[in-house]
Order: structure tokens, then sequence, then C-alpha cells
């Protein structure tokens, strides 16, 4: 006689079925989920490129330095037939001379081809004054910072901390000057008179340019070059930029002076708006150097700089 399955063993065979059942329903459910964020996310991904005539806004913010993809943007621009008009949005410090010259000159190129107008926000000092002054107009508030036209050089002595510490320091140069100043020394003699010279030719040449494009006298330029900020008030006063205003008022300007039409939009188009993929990329990058206890941006620059610091003389 056959033995038949006990209830207890029906029941068993019936839960393992379900359990089986529902973690394939559980798998299917999840990959349906992850299939819909990808195509969601793939669609702002994908490039958004709205059509019609429009004004682009070139930010410039924080610490400059020299950018092969910005200076590609500024490139575009100047091929992009629906580009009317150029705002270049600056809240900067300034940043390396380097940086400061490769804006410089790329605006003067976006000049020639499009209306282009400097608004700046709380600041626009040293290298970023230099980038607003290859543009056709400046506009500032009446308490922005400006100007700081200098160039500047820095160098730390640590030889008595390095000494205090029982540290000596030797090297091997192929002349004199390699290498110099040494941080373990003071900057004086042939490395201090090597530096000098290196500061003023910056220097010389950021005069030129500022006498140049805001129409001053090279010594009326000099007696500004001191270092100095101004306020934007002392700015229009002294001829280091054109009016007191923002985006409105530049826009205003474009439309009396350059004909343009009132009704265009506003687009930004550096930094380069993030979508998609690259806002995940984004946020992942910061979460991971929050981790690792990186800071989330500060620069160091090395070597000449164009820079107003806040700070007291040392």
């Amino acid at each position: 006689m056959t033995e038949q399955p006990s209830p207890d063993a029906h029941a068993i065979i019936a839960a393992e079925t379900y359990r089986r059942s529902r973690g394939l329903w559980r798998v299917l459910a999840f990959s349906a989920l992850a299939i819909a964020i990808v195509v969601g996310l793939g669609r702002f991904a994908l490039p958004q490129n709205p059509t019609g005539n429009y004004v682009a806004r070139l930010v410039i913010d924080g610490t400059i330095t020299t950018d092969r993809a910005r200076l590609a943007t500024i490139d575009a621009l100047a091929e992009d037939d629906a580009v009317k008009a150029v705002i270049v949005a600056i809240n900067s410090p300034g940043g390396t001379t380097a940086g400061g010259e490769e804006l410089y000159e790329a605006l003067g190129q976006l000049r020639a081809a499009k209306p282009t107008v400097a608004v700046i926000g709380e600041l626009g000092a040293s290298a970023a004054y230099m980038t607003a002054i290859a543009t056709d107009r400046i506009f500032a508030r009446r308490l922005s910072i400006v100007a700081s036209i200098g160039v500047l050089y820095q160098h730390v002595n640590a030889g008595k901390l390095l000494e205090t510490v029982g540290v000596d320091l030797d090297k091997v140069a192929s002349g004199p000057l390699k290498a110099e100043p040494d941080f373990d020394e003071p900057m004086e003699g042939a490395p201090r008179a090597s530096i000098a010279a290196l500061v003023d030719d910056s220097f010389q040449w950021f005069v030129d340019v500022v006498a140049e494009r805001r129409g001053l006298t090279r010594p009326a330029t000099l007696a500004l070059a001191d270092g100095r900020i101004v306020t934007g008030r002392v700015g229009v006063e002294s001829g280091l930029i054109d009016a007191i205003g923002g985006e409105k008022e530049a826009m205003d300007w474009l439309e009396a002076e350059r004909g343009l039409d009132a009704d265009l939009d506003i687009r930004t188009v550096w930094p380069e708006p993030q979508q998609g993929f690259d806002l995940i990329g984004t946020f992942l990058n910061g979460q991971a150097r929050a981790a690792l206890g990186l800071p989330d941006g500060p620069i160091t620059l090395d070597g000449l700089v164009s820079l107003w610091q806040v700070g007291t003389a040392s």
C-alpha cells in the first residue's frame, strides 16, 4: 500500500513553492525598477539643446586657473549663430596670472564676434578684474569689490622651524637659480632679483592692458595699480568700470546699445549644467571626498598669482 504524504508535508512543499515564487517576483520587480530609473536618467542625461536665439551666461566663480574645457566653450560661443550676446558673470578674488591672461585673450576674441558684458557680483579683483576688462562694458554693484591691479609671489622661509626640529636640507642643482628660492632660507640676493623681474614683467603687462581697455593714461593707471581694492562706486569714478548695476542693467544696455531683443532668454553655458548621470557622479564624488576627509574644492595655487587675499600682511 502506497504511503500518502502527510498534511504537514503538503504545507512544507506549498510554503517552499510560495517562497521561491515570491523571491522570483522580487527579483523581477527590482529589475524593472532599475531599468525604469536608468531609462529616466538617460533621458535627462542626454544633451539638452534648446532651440532659438539666446544670451549666453558665462560664470567665472572662485579661483581662476587655466581651463581647456572653459576655453573650448568660449570658442564655441563665437561660432554659434544662436548666441546673440554673452554676459560674463564674475564673482572671484582672482587666481593665477596665466588663468587671467587666458580668459582675457579668449574673451577678446569673443568680443570681436559677439557683444560681451561683464557683471561683477561681490568680488571682481586681480585676475577676475583682468577678465572683466576684456568685455565691452563692466557693471558692478555699488559695494562690489573691484580692481586690485597687481601681481603676487609669496615665499615662506621655514629655515628656523626646520632647524628647531633637526631637519637639514641639501640639494644638487644645475645652476644657482634652479629651484630658488628654497623654503629653508630667506629670499634675497640673486633669487629675489629673479623673482622680482618675473613679477614686474607680469605687472607691466597687466598695467598696459588696463590702460588700453579702460582708455586711461599709463600714469593714471599706475596710480591705481598699487594693489588696492575699491568699491564699485569708486571704480566708476576712477574709470575702472562703467556703471553700477547687475544683469538687468546689462540686458538694458545690450538692448539700447546693441539692438538686442529684450525677450531673449539667458542661459548659463559655463559651468556646463549637470544632468542625469553627471549629477550622480558629482554626488558620489562628493560623498567619497567627505568619507576620505578631503576638502570640498579649495585649490592650492603654485607660482605667480594675481589674487586679492583677505588677511594681515607679514
